[in-house]
């Protein structure tokens, strides 16, 4: 496990700093102000993503090389926490577009990288990634769409669950099943496009929280797509799920963080102007002993956060390990602070005047998606440092 020398490899820097500054200022002025309104009325935050894409921020993680800003892994958390504070469902445009892309760039041949990551640094595109299915969730190795070879083509059938952005994104990493009989060595990866003919998407589910990203089924009806448009060799595929889960869990961990933090600064504004018994509750010590441990926790989370994104850049053998451990603390945070925030605002906060309930909502995705936070100890588990 990292030792007390590590710190100075995942401390922020100057850079980093601006970059939330600018962020922050962003998000309050052109996506705050819809945050609501996309949540009660379920709809995708197209003001969030015109303002991402008109600021090159709505996939930071894009390399120089293919156009884009060429972001490391902390400025990329940075982004995505900083949305997240004033709206979940916005900020999975900046973290989405990254699960979605990862494959690629991770195991793509130059072709495919040069084809799709272009459009997407751009903003001319979204991506989004479907590996679970209605019977293959936490156990992904028991997908069963259907990959097969026809001359210089494959045909895909099955359907996709959960898929995140999906109906907006105009590419989607799939994961299929190409050889049977090696069940997750069986499996291989492709870009698949919207325009594809046989392609069609489920009714948008109707969720808890994070209202404003649309989350629907993707069919493949013998889906024909060039042999060229695998990522990576035939039976990689699920290696390579796996190693992008790696490194997006951080951004999970990053989501949760500014869900947390937008919870607390909330909360905070509020007791001190609320009186009772003559003072405001802020002077109260059990209203403080209240602010003090969700304080407490959400920088604990954000420093393993920050740790597992330095570890993210630079590919370390635990990064297994720090991305699982991040993910499931800092969600974990999440729902905590958000659920004390509820509190501390007493009956206001449990009303859709006030924004802690909304951040309440979306705050439980997290401790689910990419991974539950049970499947998160278990991968803890058999990568302890």
């Amino acid at each position: 496990m990292a030792g007390s020398t590590d710190f100075d490899l995942f401390r922020t820097s100057e850079e980093h700093e601006m970059l939330r500054e600018s962020v922050r200022a962003l998000a309050e002025a052109k996506i705050a102000p819809f945050a609501t309104e996309v949540d009660e009325e379920g709809r995708f935050p197209q003001e969030a993503l015109d303002a991402l894409v008109a600021n090159d921020l709505h996939a930071v993680h894009v390399p120089e090389t293919y156009g884009g800003a060429g972001a490391d892994a902390l400025a990329t958390v940075i982004v995505i926490e900083e949305v997240a504070r004033v709206c979940a469902s916005s900020s999975l445009i900046p973290a989405v577009n990254k699960l979605g892309s990862l494959p690629v760039i991770l195991s793509g041949s130059e072709e495919l990288k040069a084809k799709y990551m272009a459009p997407l640094a751009k903003g001319d595109a979204m991506f989004s990634y479907c590996l679970s299915e209605p019977e293959a969730g936490s156990d992904a190795a028991g997908m069963k769409t259907r990959a097969v070879r026809d001359g210089d083509f494959y045909v895909l059938n099955g359907v996709k669950r959960w898929i995140t952005n999906a109906g907006v994104s105009e590419y989607y990493t799939v994961m299929a099943v190409t050889d049977p009989e090696k069940r997750s060595k069986g499996i291989s990866a492709f870009v698949v496009e919207k325009g594809d003919e046989g392609v069609s998407f489920g009714a948008p589910e109707k969720k808890l929280g994070i209202k404003g990203s649309p989350t629907r089924e993707v069919y493949f009806d013998n889906v024909r797509i060039p042999a060229d448009r695998m990522i990576g060799a035939e039976g990689t595929g699920f290696a390579t799920a796996m190693k992008t889960l790696d490194h997006t869990r951080v951004t999970i961990a990053a989501q949760a963080l500014g869900i947390a933090q937008g919870a607390l600064d909330y909360a905070k504004g509020y007791v001190q102007e609320r009186k009772q018994f003559g003072k405001a509750i802020a002077e109260f010590q059990g209203v403080q002993f209240m602010l003090a441990d969700m304080a407490m926790k959400i920088e604990a989370a954000r420093q393993l956060t920050y740790a597992a994104a330095a570890k993210s850049e630079r590919t370390d053998s635990d990064l297994t390990f720090f991305g699982a451990a991040a993910k499931c603390y800092a969600s974990d945070v999440a729902m905590e602070v958000t659920t004390d925030a509820v509190q501390l605002l007493g009956g206001y906060g449990y009303t859709r005047d006030y924004p802690v309930e909304r951040m309440m909502r979306d705050a439980k995705i997290t401790q689910i998606y990419e991974g539950t936070n049970q499947i998160q100890r278990i991968v803890m588990a058999r990568n302890l440092p």
